[in-house]
């Protein structure tokens, strides 16, 4: 009962650092994340997504086509608080609290020590990688759930042949969540069948039948879906083998080998040599290699993490500073493990496999959305290291844990929300709602692309009708507007940029017209200088950033 208690404990802590101020930290919803919220938002009202596809497999998003099951996961929360910060990430901080308890229950399984298994619960709870994850609306906090719980079942069906099923449909679901699955699982199955394979076909026949019936009817239709339709569109684009400068990296490095030569002029011709040394095999191995690496490296784990301000906080790594000791304690230790060997095997596997979707994509060396998968091993060897402390080394780690935590929490609350407004595309939301209020006076509205894409923040955060926007998708709906040149637009929103600065935009404007202007096209702080707005412009609204440096400014002309 006690442990019993402490589990709850570590539930409720995991709880309040996924769901305390969701609606407000981070800033505000990006643009996958709005993506995510008009796409369910067009699923409940229309049963299609925002370009018209019934109930897909695939989502056809602006950018890119999506796996389905976190934005069929989000259409109850967006039915219920609208296209929100609460809509949007609360099935994410709900999956990401599942994930604690799911991996005590994969660790107890897996080592009958419940006090390691709380250890593992504790460390993914406070996980900065883990939490970052759980308060927006990305799909690998869904995606670890499911991973984690398929592996639990898995091996309870080891032992328990009638679980087998479940732990099928969990895997099964992977790749219906986040692409880096459709690599993985598929390695992770073939590891399962080669060391644990004498038990599963050692099961009574109607559980096999069972397991592969419902394995095949969950996963054929997103494999079909990945491999004949736009479920491969994506990674085409971010694959290493798909880099466009491979070409010029390779001709440059030849070009170089031959002026160490001596050669000059243009037209060099490269020498065997050169072709075997440079091409664009050695070129994509080189690169592969780097991002493989490259997530075990101190810089990524413990100094800076993922650069990208939406996927880890500034100066953070993925775990904390004094996690690495306790990490190093149980990479050294592991041998000794008083557990089953095959899950020894079952957890380095789970490591070096699980970078290897992120190691083939142009960028995945520190991505940590690809790279997650590994977070769950990597808990699991830090809390059997934590659980090889002596008392005075737990003491010493839990005093350091402690100082390295209130860190973290004063820079997720206080100064990460400024150091990340424009990753998070903080300024959008006000911007649109007052483009809704202001629009019934004016008989053109004009939303600046000179930033982001805008279509997708204005459909998301206007509410616009999805059968409207499904019927006339602005994409590709140009018209020319007088001194803008051709646009898309959907009714008398218009989607372009003026093209000039702040002192021409009166020549371009009237007063039937109202435009939503990106701060770099102004490129004068008129928050702090109002007087300079120029005569023949109206300034309607300023809308700045959570630190005060202006994000939009609406603009009509006289």
């Amino acid at each position: 009962m006690k442990k019993n208690r402490i589990l709850i404990l570590i539930l409720v802590l995991a709880a309040i650092l996924r769901l305390w101020k969701l609606s407000s930290v981070p800033v505000s919803l990006f643009g996958d994340e709005l993506d995510v919220g008009y796409q369910a938002y067009s699923i409940l009202k229309t049963g299609r997504d925002y370009y018209g596809n019934f109930m897909p497999i695939h989502f056809h998003s602006l950018a890119e086509w999506r796996t389905p099951f976190y934005l069929y996961s989000v259409v109850p929360t967006v039915a219920m608080f609208g296209i929100s910060p609460l809509g949007v990430r609360l099935p994410a901080a709900i999956f990401g609290i599942g994930g604690v308890w799911a991996l005590y229950l994969l660790v107890l399984e897996m080592t009958r020590d419940r006090r390691i298994a709380l250890i593992s619960s504790f460390v993914l709870a406070i996980s900065p990688w883990h939490i970052q994850y759980s308060r927006a609306a990305f799909e690998v906090s869904e995606l670890l759930f499911f991973l984690i719980l398929g592996l639990y079942f898995f091996l309870k069906a080891m032992k328990k042949g009638q679980w087998f099923w479940v732990s099928a449909v969990f895997l099964a679901l992977t790749p219906w969540i986040y692409s880096t699955a459709k690599f993985f699982t598929p390695l992770l199955l073939t590891f399962l069948v080669l060391v644990w394979g004498k038990q599963i076909f050692s099961l009574r026949r109607k559980y096999l039948v069972w397991a592969i019936m419902a394995f095949v009817l969950i996963g054929a239709p997103i494999a079909y879906s990945t491999v004949f339709g736009g479920g491969t569109e994506r990674f085409g684009y971010i694959s290493v083998f798909s880099d466009p400068t491979t070409e010029s990296e390779v001709g440059t490095a030849r070009q170089n080998d031959a002026r160490v030569r001596g050669e000059m002029g243009e037209g060099l011709s490269p020498t065997l040599i050169d072709r075997s040394l440079h091409n664009k095999f050695v070129y994509w191995g080189g690169h592969v290699l780097k991002n493989y690496l490259q997530p075990f490296s101190s810089d990524f784990l413990f100094i800076r993490g993922d650069p990208n301000l939406r996927h880890s906080i500034e100066g953070m790594g993925e775990f904390y500073v004094v996690d690495a000791a306790v990490l190093l304690v149980g990479l050294i230790l592991i041998y000794g493990w008083k557990i089953e060997k095959r899950y020894k095997y079952l957890i380095l596997f789970w490591i070096f496999a699980g970078v290897i979707p992120a190691s083939i994509t142009r960028d995945g060396g520190n991505h940590a959305t690809r790279l997650i998968l590994i977070l769950p091993p990597l808990v699991l060897i830090v809390s059997y290291g934590i659980s090889m402390l002596s008392r005075l080394w737990l003491f010493v780690y839990g005093v350091l844990l402690l100082v390295c935590f209130v860190f973290y929490q004063h820079n997720f609350w206080y100064h990460n929300p400024w150091y990340s407004e424009r990753w998070w595309h903080a300024g959008f939301e006000q911007s649109v709602h007052s483009v809704r209020e202001l629009q019934g006076m004016y008989d053109t509205v004009l939303i600046s692309t000179a930033n982001e894409p805008p279509w997708v923040f204005f459909a998301a955060w206007y509410e616009y009708p999805p059968r409207e926007w499904q019927l006339n998708f602005p994409i590709g709906n140009d018209v020319e507007l007088a001194n803008l040149g051709k646009v898309s637009h959907i009714d008398k929103f218009y989607f372009g940029s003026l093209g000039v600065g702040l002192y021409d935009m009166g020549k371009v404007l009237n007063s039937t017209m109202l435009y939503m202007a990106s701060a770099k096209e102004v490129n004068v702080n008129l928050i702090a200088e109002p007087e300079r707005v120029p005569d023949d412009l109206v300034l309607l609204k300023a809308i700045a950033y959570p630190s005060g440096e202006p994000a939009f400014y609406l603009f009509s002309g006289r």
